[in-house]
């Protein structure tokens, strides 16, 4: 009689229970498609003809790199993902995929990723999305995240790079405009994710990740962000004072930033009593707006330079 390997049939049947939908799951949807929108207004804006085909490669490329970011991130942080009410679902924890399963899923969409985009459009923009892969899986998820309260500030880089991957994709070179708009998202990383970190504190907690709330105080957390707030709102009228936009997007951007002034403002001074942190909710919905709102503005205001015949 033959014999049988349960640990091979267990395997196998775990494996089954994986579905695409799970394996999307692990590209971090909602966050890749943030790093796409911006990655395209870095690619759309930037002032060089680009065949459709070859923006609509390097687009698919940048995505699925920022997939891949996901997948290792949920791949090593399995363990503090498993104690997190907010993450506790996701497919490794969960155990609808298995962690190797997660870590060569995430390697070769890392691979195929940054060699499409060499290959199909250049080179640079290729090296600059491989160092983002891995400073986010490596040098944040791995280092940053669990060892210091500064992981969101220096690991925000991670997720600022796609608008200048965008613009080297269709320049093939590195701007002072693409700069600017990577020092927007990475000067508005820090009051999002404290935001979010004041009204999950308990699980960051209970994770051992050393977020700014629970390693300084919420005080001096809410002090952080009103600051942060005060520089992204100056930031988001950079390329207006550059000269990379016009008036109309310096007083759009300056009004957006002041209503994220406005909404840190509520968190500095939110009373001590107030445990649901409907303040920090509002900010942390807000600066997602944001975001989205100064990107999507400056994308038109580009689009209509552009067709004006001023750039």
């Amino acid at each position: 009689m033959a014999l049988v390997d349960h640990r091979r049939l267990d395997a196998a049947d775990h494996l089954s229970e994986a579905t695409a939908g799970d394996f999307f799951a692990l590209l971090k949807p909602r966050v890749m498609s943030l790093v796409v929108f911006t990655a395209f207004v870095g690619l759309a804006a930037a002032p060089a003809e680009v065949n459709p085909f070859i923006a609509v490669i390097a687009v698919l490329a940048i995505a699925v790199g920022a997939g891949a970011s996901g997948a290792l991130n949920m791949w090593y942080d399995a363990d503090v993902d498993a104690v997190m009410r907010r993450t506790a679902s996701r497919p490794v924890p969960s155990g609808r995929i298995r962690p190797e399963q997660a870590l060569a899923f995430g390697l070769v969409l890392s691979a195929l990723s940054v060699m499409t985009l060499g290959v199909l459009v250049n080179w640079l923009a290729a090296a600059m999305l491989a160092f983002t892969i891995f400073f986010y899986a490596v040098v944040y998820t791995m280092w940053l995240k669990r060892w210091t309260p500064q992981n969101i500030v220096i690991g925000g880089a991670a997720g600022s790079f796609p608008p200048m991957i965008g613009y080297a994709a269709a320049t093939g070179h590195i701007g002072l405009e693409s700069v600017l708009l990577f020092l927007i998202i990475f000067l508005w990383t820090p009051p999002h994710f404290w935001a979010l970190a004041l009204f999950k504190s308990e699980e960051y907690g209970r994770a051992g990740i050393p977020m700014m709330p629970n390693v300084a105080g919420e005080a001096s957390t809410r002090r952080q962000i009103f600051a942060y707030s005060l520089i992204v709102a100056v930031a988001g009228v950079l390329p207006t004072l550059a000269g990379f936009a016009s008036l109309a997007y310096g007083v759009v951007a300056a009004t957006l930033g002041l209503g994220f002034v406005f909404y840190a403002w509520r968190v500095l001074v939110m009373p001590d009593a107030d445990r649901q942190m409907r303040p920090a909710k509002a900010l942390f919905g807000y600066s997602l707006l944001y975001l989205f709102a100064v990107f999507a503005v400056y994308l038109a205001d580009a689009l209509v330079a552009r067709a004006s015949g001023l750039v």
